[in-house]
């Protein structure tokens, strides 16, 4: 082969692109957050987003591992110290996440597919951001990706939420790219008067009811009309395919709403 055949898959969102591209049947290994697509849940488990199973990675002869972020830069040195190819993305923009797309297309040698793929992305975000145009308003929208301590979302969420109708209400957060540089404090939060909430806890159901019960957070606009929403992190906190799609769709119905 020529090109990568064996292609373990650290995170999600690589995986799903591949599939999209229709090379699914070249992952042979998954992270075990996979998600989408459903089908790719068949394939043998490797790791968590911290950790790696490298016996089994091992055993499965992977001749590509794709990984993700500085998160990741752990464990992608252990499987470079063990002889494995690898390939780290970090990818934290709506741009950058197409980028990421016609990369890996051109990595496993179907580019024009890749390039058709982010087109059609690029074609739903702009009948989206069409569409949020002609709303009457725009709400100013906190996006919650942790509870303690509190974080903003990280840039392709900021980027989907303006997108999708909503005006982030921390836009100078907008290019941090670790999470410790998105921490926000209560009062920072309810001087900006939020007229949406919406919360993604990485691995956690986001409790609409501990957030309204926040001391002082009562006359926020969001807190006060009931407009607390959940986005569950699999739709929106990979950077992928399922963000573009089925994230900002999420979005844009909870802005519409509100």
């Amino acid at each position: 082969m020529s090109y990568p055949n064996r292609i373990v898959c650290l995170t999600e969102e690589t995986t799903e692109t591949l599939y999209l591209l229709g090379e699914g049947d070249r992952v042979v290994g998954v992270s075990g957050y996979t998600v989408r697509p459903p089908e790719a849940r068949q394939k043998p488990k490797v790791s968590s987003f911290l950790h790696a199973r490298y016996e089994k990675i091992e055993t499965l002869k992977p001749d590509l591992i794709l990984a993700f972020s500085d998160l990741q830069a752990e464990i992608t040195n252990d499987l470079v110290k063990r002889g494995h190819p690898v390939f780290t993305f970090n990818q934290r923009s709506v741009a950058e996440i197409l980028q990421m797309i016609r990369v890996l297309a051109g990595i496993v040698g179907v580019a024009e597919k890749g390039v058709a793929l982010a087109s059609r992305l690029e074609e739903g975000l702009e009948d989206i951001r069409r569409r949020s145009a002609t709303l009457p308003f725009r709400p100013k929208v906190f996006f919650e990706e942790w509870y303690d301590p509190l974080i903003s979302g990280i840039r392709w969420t900021e980027e989907l939420v303006s997108i999708a109708g909503g005006d982030p209400i921390f836009p100078e957060l907008e290019h941090a790219s670790l999470a410790k540089d998105r921490i926000v404090s209560s009062e920072q939060v309810i001087a900006r008067a939020p007229d949406v909430i919406i919360g993604s806890w990485c691995g956690k159901p986001v409790r609409q009811e501990r957030i309204a019960a926040r001391p002082g957070w009562q006359d926020v606009p969001a807190i006060r009309h009931g407009h607390i929403y959940e986005v569950k992190s699999a739709y929106i906190l990979q950077p992928g395919p399922a963000a573009l799609t089925e994230g900002v769709a999420q979005l844009e119905k909870i802005i519409r709403t509100a």
